[in-house]
């Protein structure tokens, strides 16, 4: 299904098609902290409609995933990556999305502290 979304304050937009059936939250230092349900699809089913110039990006770790952030109101409504066959992913933050009912959702916790 295609969905859209923002930041906080509405400058960075985008819609995207994905599937809301297996998100999940994890407890690496990062997403722990930043306590977000993400769902992921191929970089082709995302479209960024305003704001590119509004990001700001952030990156740990192994520094494979893009954190992007908008420099306004500091939200991370998504990020880009790669599976490990290199296809090119988008991780999207589903709290940032419109319209989801949140407590439908059954987001699956990823052990992202033992990685």
């Amino acid at each position: 299904m295609r969905y859209e979304g923002s930041c906080h304050c509405g400058r960075v937009r985008f819609d995207v098609e994905v599937d809301l059936s297996s998100p999940i939250t994890c407890n690496c230092s990062y997403c722990a902290q930043r306590g977000s349900i993400l769902a992921f699809t191929p970089r082709g089913n995302f479209n960024l409609q305003s704001g590119e110039a509004e990001l700001t990006s952030y990156r740990f770790n192994t520094n494979k995933i893009e954190h992007l952030f908008c420099r306004n109101c500091g939200m991370e409504a998504f990020a880009y990556g790669a599976m490990p066959d290199g296809t090119e992913m988008a991780a999207i933050n589903l709290r940032c999305v419109d319209g989801i009912d949140l407590d439908a959702l059954q987001p699956t916790m990823f052990d992202g502290r033992s990685r």
